[in-house]
């Protein structure tokens, strides 16, 4: 594989890889580096990667990697659990306080749910990840993929509606 080839099939996924990278490692910053040394590590294989069927899926597969390589290095001093959510903005502030209400009980939510329920769903719904990418990212089938995202969706709409309940009177 010479470097144009690498530059046309592979460095031009790092855009796709990066919400991944971003939401794992936690910041843009944490992301640019990881996406320079994912670069690297697949240069250095350029020529596996050639001879590889998927290249896309490889490339992904190989960013999520690293990333849970740098998280088990990283010794944790806060609680990363803390998923941020795409928040509308809005001129009405009781119209903000809503969406970060909404946005702390779906953190919540997303704590209690399986971890793999909780990847697709945050690779499908927030990071936009088509489901081949996120199955090949996760080595499972696309047929997976949908079941999980199906899953996670009515976890937390279960989830809201019990929470949500209350401020509902039936008459």
């Amino acid at each position: 594989m010479n470097k144009q080839d690498f530059k046309d099939n592979v460095f031009s996924l790092s855009e796709r890889i990066y919400p991944m990278v971003a939401r794992m490692l936690g910041g843009n910053h944490n992301a640019e580096d990881a996406i320079q040394e994912i670069m690297l590590k697949l240069w250095k294989k350029r020529n596996q990667v050639a001879k590889h069927p998927n290249i896309k899926g490889l490339v992904f597969l190989t960013a999520r990697n690293y990333c849970i390589d740098v998280l088990r290095k990283q010794p944790r001093l806060v609680d990363d659990g803390s998923l941020y959510l795409k928040e509308i903005q809005s001129s009405n502030e009781h119209t903000n306080l809503e969406w970060q209400e909404l946005n702390t009980i779906i953190q919540e939510i997303l704590k209690k749910m399986p971890e793999q329920q909780k990847e697709v769903f945050v690779m499908r719904d927030l990071d936009g990840y088509e489901f081949k990418e996120i199955a090949a990212s996760l080595q499972i089938t696309i047929e997976h993929v949908r079941v999980l995202v199906s899953r996670a969706r009515k976890f937390i709409g279960v989830s809201l509606e019990k929470t949500y309940h209350y401020e509902r009177r039936k008459y």
